[in-house]
């Protein structure tokens, strides 16, 4: 049994009760650690030497317990690789203790995922090992509640210059992820006596629920053609939760006027904004609509994330803050996990400076406009489907005709083809009534994936005969172009 403690280096719990006698309680204590699996096979032993050196037994008692337990099928010993633990039959093994993870969808059309696939994985490894050649030690130690330094000023010439976002890095947070932003913003904003808010209707449920969490009375804000009916806010409302670049769901941006209007309405009122661009890089046809927050940077909280352009699992997001609200933010993120992680903090920041982001978000820009075009043109096939929402982003509103089939029975016949998407109704603050339809997203399958995953989508909707057949007038144009009509109040009561 060649394989030493050395070179394994395994810590082993053996909880041995040796009053059986000491040969004896240590085959019972490895016994029955590979019978619950928390030796699973191949896992490497250590050497009988190693062994008894760490449990104070002789190395005879080791080999003898090794020995008899490769008798019984448990371990395997061979020269020059050490004793292992064998593969054991399922006869022999614990029943499991978790009831095993559901399928994962064979594609995902889900909104808001990007193609993780199309992770820049040589970039980010350039800008790391940059990051580690040139570390200072205390790059290890603790953070920076408010982010790296690094980071927030490059954060700042990155949005000035491609959103137009109005900051200084001492006004911009590090998040992890936009969720635990709106967490933050939304707790040190009750605590400062907000008492009501207004949310999008329809919006994202989810943050939705993050906000009435902290205590809120939430008001719907109904959203039109035009987007965010910002006439309906009043003196009460205290803050604004809005996605005014890209409206989520329906695609439709904020316009111009109303823009003006929500300005005026926080300067006059002492209302907080917060805009939530979270897909403002993605837009297909024309420049894309510049951050509200230019127009109102001490009335605006400015809020961003990778997510939607990396990946969700890096957790990296910023909040651009009036500075009123930065001492109180930074404060309330020290609370809750003290900082962001620092080293891919300074990864992004060097991909950043380096331009290696802007070239990565200018390949992912042209692959998805080809993919948006091409669902256009398959939905445009379909009279009685109509499109909403303007060039831009990761999804594409489909709404049904009122005498179709139900969202419901649609997307537990997705579930049988193995094919994740999102309704309409449940992200409306009441989904009674609503109209329905699917929130698709063209992103996140792979390149070669992406076309089996739209001939699933459109397998199933041409089951249906109400999709396939209606007025010419319904459908709408091409690829790559707005619908002819302006998409319908999907939330006025």
């Amino acid at each position: 049994m060649s394989n030493s403690w050395a070179s394994s280096r395994l810590d082993l719990y053996i909880p041995l009760d040796v009053a059986g006698g000491r040969r004896s309680g240590l085959e019972s204590a490895l016994r029955e650690a590979i019978r619950q699996g928390r030796l699973p096979a191949g896992t490497p032993l250590p050497s009988t030497r190693g062994l008894a050196r760490e449990l104070g037994l002789s190395r005879g008692t080791v080999s003898a317990a090794y020995d008899q337990l490769a008798e019984e099928g448990y371990l395997t010993a061979r020269p020059g690789s050490g004793t292992r633990v064998a593969e054991v039959s399922q006869r022999a093994q614990a029943p499991a203790r978790h009831a095993p993870a559901p399928a994962a969808p064979r594609h995902d059309l889900r909104p808001g995922l990007p193609d993780l696939s199309a992770f820049p994985t040589r970039a980010w490894l350039a800008s790391t090992r940059r990051v580690l050649t040139h570390a200072r030690p205390e790059v290890f130690g603790a953070g920076d509640p408010q982010g790296r330094i690094e980071l927030r000023a490059a954060l700042a010439d990155y949005l000035g210059r491609t959103r137009g976002v109005i900051t200084t890095p001492d006004r911009i947070v590090i998040t992890s992820g936009y969720h635990q932003g709106l967490g933050l913003l939304s707790g040190v904003l009750a605590a400062g006596g907000t008492g009501t808010v207004a949310v999008e209707d329809p919006g994202h449920n989810g943050y939705r629920d993050v906000v009435r969490r902290a205590g809120f009375a939430v008001e719907a804000l109904p959203v039109d053609a035009h987007g965010a009916r910002v006439e309906a806010l009043t003196r009460s409302t205290g803050a604004v939760f809005l996605t005014p670049s890209h409206q989520y769901p329906t695609g439709v941006p904020l316009r111009p006027g109303r823009r003006r209007a929500l300005a005026a309405w926080a300067r006059s009122t002492g209302g907080l904004i917060v805009e939530d661009d979270y897909d403002g890089e993605y837009r297909y046809d024309r420049q894309p609509v510049g951050a509200l927050q230019s127009i109102a940077p001490d009335q605006v909280v400015y809020c961003g994330t990778v997510s939607k352009t990396l990946g969700p699992a890096l957790r990296l997001a910023w909040m651009v803050l009036p500075p009123h609200l930065v001492r109180p933010v930074t404060r309330a993120k020290q609370h809750a996990d003290l900082y962001t992680e620092t080293l891919g903090q300074l990864v992004l920041a060097d991909l950043i400076t380096t331009h290696a982001y802007d070239r990565h978000i200018r390949a992912a820009r042209l692959r998805y406009r080809r993919r948006r075009e091409l669902l256009l043109d398959r939905v445009a096939a379909l009279p009685g489907l109509t499109a909403h929402g303007v060039p831009a982003g990761l999804h594409t509103l489909v709404t049904l005709p009122p005498d179709g089939p139900a969202e419901e029975r649609l997307l537990t016949a997705y579930a049988r083809h193995g094919l994740a998407l999102r309704g309409l109704t449940e992200l409306h603050h009441d989904p009674a009534g609503r109209p329905q339809g699917l929130l698709i997203g063209f992103a996140a399958p792979s390149e070669r994936a992406c076309p089996a995953a739209f001939d699933t989508l459109f397998t199933v909707l041409t089951s249906f005969p109400a999709l396939t057949s209606g007025r010419s007038g319904d459908a709408p144009t091409g690829a790559g172009s707005t619908c002819p009509q302006p998409p319908q109040d999907l939330s006025v009561r």
